[in-house]
């Protein structure tokens, strides 16, 4: 099994146990409104979204982690990576997201994560290359990138929801652990 320690977090493949904490982190309207159309998502859903989740690891060797907070065990959310198919122009690629339940912004949780998910992409599963798609606007999230070390590689608009989106990317031989 897949697992990544951090100082703080532990990130690691999904249980059942995830199901409805992972439902209320998607439930939450102001934690969506970046994402996709920005719909919340329900515990049906998010049961879909768990089982894809899952697949992506079987298929690609790798996936979006749950995240959880050593200290207590607690599910914070998700830091990962996908092929971002939705986005043909930037193929082939993968990418890197992360979406936290509210509670836990703004304490670098998002940060720490998707640094451990960025080495692992380009140190363990031999990706040479690194991007994260961001809806212009969604300002925390951008200082992710920048913490990250990514830089704008372009601007374009999502095909099916025609959001205005920042690609950042970040090469194997830009990267610095």
């Amino acid at each position: 099994m897949t697992e990544i320690r951090t100082p703080r977090l532990l990130l690691r493949r999904w249980t059942d146990d995830d199901l409805v904490p992972m439902a209320e982190i998607n439930a939450d309207p102001e934690v969506m409104r970046w994402i996709d159309d920005g719909r919340v998502r329900d515990l049906e859903d998010t049961a879909e979204d768990i089982e894809t989740w899952e697949e992506t690891w079987d298929d690609e060797g790798f996936g979006p982690f749950a995240v959880e907070l050593l200290a207590s065990g607690e599910l914070i959310g998700l830091v990962g990576l996908s092929v971002p198919e939705d986005l043909p122009e930037i193929l082939p690629a993968v990418g890197l997201a992360w979406r936290l339940g509210r509670p836990f912004w703004g304490q670098g949780y998002a940060s720490e994560a998707a640094q451990a998910v960025l080495e692992f992409a380009l140190t363990d599963r031999g990706v040479d290359r690194v991007v994260s798609v961001v809806r212009i606007g969604d300002t925390a999230s951008e200082n992710v990138t920048r913490k990250l070390g990514m830089t704008l590689d372009r601007e374009t608009v999502h095909p099916g929801y025609g959001h205005d989106l920042h690609v950042h990317a970040i090469d194997l031989s830009e990267y610095v652990a």
